[in-house]
């Protein structure tokens, strides 16, 4: 009966360690295995030593979609910050129909990627989208949202701000909604402004916020894929090509997965040693 007990905790425990090792350690493992061969999924494996390395070393758009997944970064991670905690502050507040807001500002989280790109592609139109046509109605001139090298990548990270600015309005929601509200209440005793209130009180309680908002806004931007995928293909000039992006063009479009492989593994070390810095510099900033 003892030995029937002792192996009940096994039981409960094995789907999740079964999912574990097809689903995360085997692919793991498999890929890694990938960047030491040559594959192109039809003919068989050939061993290439460090080969797929050195080349992407001397890969020119490897370099290129890096820097472009980082200009993506420092344009989306304030821009998210910024929108995402004012409107965070604002719907903290007392106003009307606070829930209805909330709802609002979520919807694009839950609505299919592939649905807002579509739309915001309709939107960045050069000749009939609706920002150009609003500004050729003012007398300015039309903008290359999408058509020029300059303005493709911040174009896509404004969109995926707007996308993604309701799920951290509700994590920094959270955040003020567990900052002590006699801190607000002696800063008024003491003639503190608004913006005194927010610099040395709601950032500073919030700063584990912020720090898991920088880290998942660089998380899904080296997870940039859809947009760039259906909005510019990467281009014009691979302006707009992303990392996950190059991933796929190179297993998906050439068949390169051993290279494919390698890309992906650097871009994680990437990821991480990024985070790594952030939390380094930024809990201690406050």
């Amino acid at each position: 009966m003892s030995r029937k007990t002792n192996l009940i905790p096994y039981l409960l425990i094995s789907p999740y360690v079964l999912f574990f090792l097809v689903f995360v350690a085997f692919p793991v493992l498999f890929s890694f295995f990938l960047t030491f061969h040559k594959w192109n999924i039809i003919s068989p494996m050939e061993y290439s030593g460090i080969d797929n390395y050195e080349r992407m070393f001397n890969d020119r758009l490897f370099w290129k979609s890096l820097r472009n997944t980082i200009w993506f970064l420092i344009i989306h991670i304030p821009l998210q910050i910024i929108f995402a905690l004012g409107l965070a502050v604002f719907l903290n507040g007392k106003i009307k129909f606070k829930g209805l807001f909330r709802s609002v500002f979520f919807l694009p989280v839950i609505v299919s990627g592939v649905v807002v790109t579509i739309m915001w592609q309709q939107l960045y139109g050069f000749n009939s989208g609706v920002l150009n046509r609003l500004l050729v109605s003012i007398g300015l001139v039309r903008v290359g949202w999408l058509t020029n090298p300059d303005m493709a990548m911040p174009s896509i990270a404004i969109m995926a701000t707007w996308k993604n600015v309701g799920l951290y309005i509700i994590l920094f929601l959270v955040g003020l909604q567990a900052v002590p509200a006699h801190y607000y209440e002696a800063a008024e005793i003491d003639g503190a402004s608004s913006w005194q209130k927010l610099r040395y009180i709601t950032i500073p309680a919030i700063n584990p916020t912020i720090f898991m908002v920088i880290i998942l806004s660089t998380i899904g931007g080296f997870s940039l894929f859809i947009e760039p995928y259906v909005m510019t293909g990467g281009g014009p000039l691979n302006s707009s090509l992303s990392s996950v992006l190059y991933i796929y063009k190179q297993a998906f479009e050439f068949y390169h997965m051993g290279y494919a492989a390698t890309l992906g593994f650097a871009f994680a070390f990437i990821i991480l040693i990024i985070i790594i810095i952030q939390k380094k510099y930024i809990e201690k900033e406050y």
